[in-house]
């Protein structure tokens, strides 16, 4: 295991993190307590110290059971875990969700009450409410990093332009700004890449991906008659022509690698955009120990390339305008490809 610094924070985490959201079975499918401990303790043998899990996941067994496997590992000074507000823990209670102050508070000591901890070493939005405002939100988010219950925040499944107000608020108020964020991405879903991605690049920040697998449908058992226990639906964007098609290219490069094809899928996210970190999770051991394994496993250029164009999304306006030719005769006086551009970010 190797590790990176998370955006510009200094923090070190491991190049995988740990997807709580399968301990406990309160969903109808996941980890029992024992096999919850096993992957735990299985991913911190192999070096792993990033540790991602929610107020809401399996009803707040997953933090309860990660409060217990921190304290048996006597390890907590080593992990960073990272926890998540906004989405409600009991239904039915006005201001047990949402972005604003009450909601954060609550949420948080409700975390901090099941982790067992005095402090989570990050704190996400889980999602953006789009009714508080967004210094409300930094505001708040600042008291509770100053409050030393918090060292870091996060922000998940929020649009780009969002996140680059409230940051730009937060820096100019001298809050606490989102030092990462956490977006759906896989080989089968890569939306990220026309805002997020590089918004995350321009200005430094960590990136976590949820579902690099696709929910499975990258494993290849959606695939032919293959008689895995299966969680997606049919007629989920997952499973349409496209994706069944990048996942047959998946299993031919896993094939060529003798490998299993989590390792290429897993891979491509992290050779793809080598800032993004996978969060890998499992319902069982034996599943966990087959994604952490893609460690051991690496993918070529020209399969990169395959994979690429197996998977390529269109970017829409204004980013495939502005790549036209003739968009950058006119803005570049003809002399685009003789302008060093080596030193951008963009």
């Amino acid at each position: 295991m190797q590790y990176k610094l998370f955006g510009k924070s200094g923090l070190r985490v491991s190049e995988l993190c740990l997807g709580t959201m399968t301990f406990g079975e309160e969903w109808g499918y996941g980890a029992n307590k024992e096999e919850s401990r096993t992957i735990f303790n299985s991913f911190l043998e192999a070096g792993g110290n990033f540790i991602d899990t929610a107020n809401r996941y399996t009803e707040g067994t997953s933090e309860k059971f990660i409060g217990e496997f921190v304290k048996e590992s006597q390890r907590r000074d080593e992990l960073v875990i990272a926890t998540k507000c906004t989405l409600y823990t009991q239904s039915g209670r006005i201001n047990d969700s949402g972005n604003h102050r009450k909601s954060l508070v609550q949420n948080l000591e409700g975390s901090l009450k099941r982790l067992q901890l005095d402090y989570v070493d990050m704190l996400y939005i889980h999602a953006w409410d789009f009714t508080t405002a967004e210094d409300e939100v930094m505001r708040a988010l600042d008291d509770l990093v100053r409050s030393g219950k918090v060292l870091y925040i996060a922000v998940s499944d929020t649009p780009a332009w969002m996140i680059a107000r409230s940051n730009a608020i937060a820096e100019l108020k001298g809050w606490s700004r989102f030092a990462g964020m956490q977006v759906e991405y896989s080989l089968i879903t890569r939306d990220a890449e026309r805002d997020l991605l590089p918004l995350a690049k321009y200005t430094d920040m960590g990136v976590t991906a949820w579902a690099p697998l696709a929910g499975g449908a990258l494993t290849g058992k959606y695939l032919g008659n293959n008689q895995d226990p299966k969680r997606l639906k049919e007629g989920s964007k997952r499973l349409n022509e496209k994706s069944m098609s990048i996942a047959e290219t998946v299993v031919k490069i896993a094939n060529e690698n003798n490998c299993a094809p989590a390792h290429v899928a897993l891979n491509w996210v992290r050779k793809n955009k080598a800032s993004v970190i996978p969060i890998i999770g499992a319902r069982s051991a034996k599943q966990f120990q087959e994604s952490l394994h893609c460690l051991n496993h690496s993918i070529s250029d020209e399969q990169m390339q395959e994979l690429n164009s197996v998977s390529e999304i269109e970017l829409g306006f204004p980013h495939d305008f502005l790549k036209q030719d003739g968009v950058k005769t006119v803005m570049y006086g003809g002399l685009y490809d003789k302008i060093d551009r080596s030193n951008l970010k963009l």
